[in-house]
């Protein structure tokens, strides 16, 4: 017998925020964030080195790397952030001979899409999906391949920012003619719904193409805006707490790898969260999340 399902009301939030909660916990999500936390550390290197050469071809190696600098500085202080360019850098500048530099190219793309890889397994395990047994290879060729678009979307993506970015800058130069007092005000306002909008674009395309399953662009939107909205006030809020406390300077040297891992935690905390409210809505008030034809329904599923 088919499920009815019931149109959402504003009074149903209450609950539906209850139940996201009571699942999200459930599903453990502090060690689904330590586990692609730890991916992150080991795939930053390679995923920076092919998003900052696949963007910079366009807009500028050093102005993309300069860019990416001061928004590592923002969110983990400026220390870390000259750690992690000196990471780079140093990626960038090996002499290799071709055999090594061909090794090095497989290597690159193999760490860099492990985080998207680790964050897939996350999703199913949230939208209760598993991988079919019986097709192990191509769903390995598939899964990596699928990752490394990932990695695409995200230049692209940022490619957009920086173009939004210097457009900012040229209006915000007119308004500062006009309204002077203002401008402070408005340019924040700006900056935030352009990174809401771009973020959005990314949890959308992720929570529709990276788990093995099928779900509505309808049902998307919704997790990916209400998930880009937490993951922007929750970026603050972890740079403001990042400069305050300085956890990583309890570690020494180790200080950077340390304010990664908490980072890429706190923010996995908040991805998880969007993706079960979207698993949650879905099965309230659409048709459900159905599992792919490379997928079963997860044996766990009550």
């Amino acid at each position: 017998m088919k499920e009815e399902r019931t149109r959402f009301k504003p009074k149903d939030i209450p609950s539906l925020i209850k139940d996201t909660f009571n699942a999200w916990m459930a599903n453990d999500p502090w060690r689904l964030s330590a586990v692609i936390a730890y991916y992150a550390v080991l795939s930053l290197p390679a995923l920076l080195v092919i998003i900052i050469n696949i963007v910079g071809s366009i807009w500028g190696v050093e102005i993309v790397q300069g860019q990416l600098t001061d928004e590592f500085s923002a969110a983990l202080g400026r220390e870390a952030a000259t750690s992690i360019e000196n990471i780079i850098s140093e990626t960038q500048n090996e002499k290799k001979n071709l055999i090594s530099t061909l090794i090095g190219i497989g290597t690159l793309l193999f760490g860099a899409t492990g985080v998207f890889y680790q964050l897939k397994i996350s999703l199913n395990q949230i939208w209760q999906v598993e991988p079919d047994p019986n097709a192990k290879v191509w769903k390995l060729i598939t899964d990596r391949a699928r990752s490394f678009a990932f990695i695409l979307v995200i230049g692209f993506l940022l490619l957009i920012s920086f173009i939004f970015t210097a457009a900012i800058g040229v209006l915000n130069s007119y308004i500062k003619q006009m309204f002077p007092d203002l401008v402070i005000y408005i340019a924040y306002i700006m900056d935030m719904l352009i990174s809401i909008s771009i973020i959005s674009v990314l949890f959308a395309l992720m929570f529709k193409y990276l788990p093995d399953a099928k779900i509505k662009w309808k049902t998307v939107w919704k997790g990916a805006i209400l998930t880009a909205v937490l993951f922007v006030i929750g970026k603050t809020l972890l740079g403001l707490y990042f400069a305050a406390a300085e956890p990583g300077s309890t570690y020494g040297a180790a200080g950077t790898i340390v304010l990664i891992l908490l980072w890429v935690s706190y923010s996995c905390l908040i991805l998880f969260f969007g993706a079960q409210f979207t698993y949650i809505y879905a099965q309230r008030y659409g048709q459900g999340i159905q599992p792919s034809s490379i997928a079963t329904i997860s044996k766990s599923k009550g």
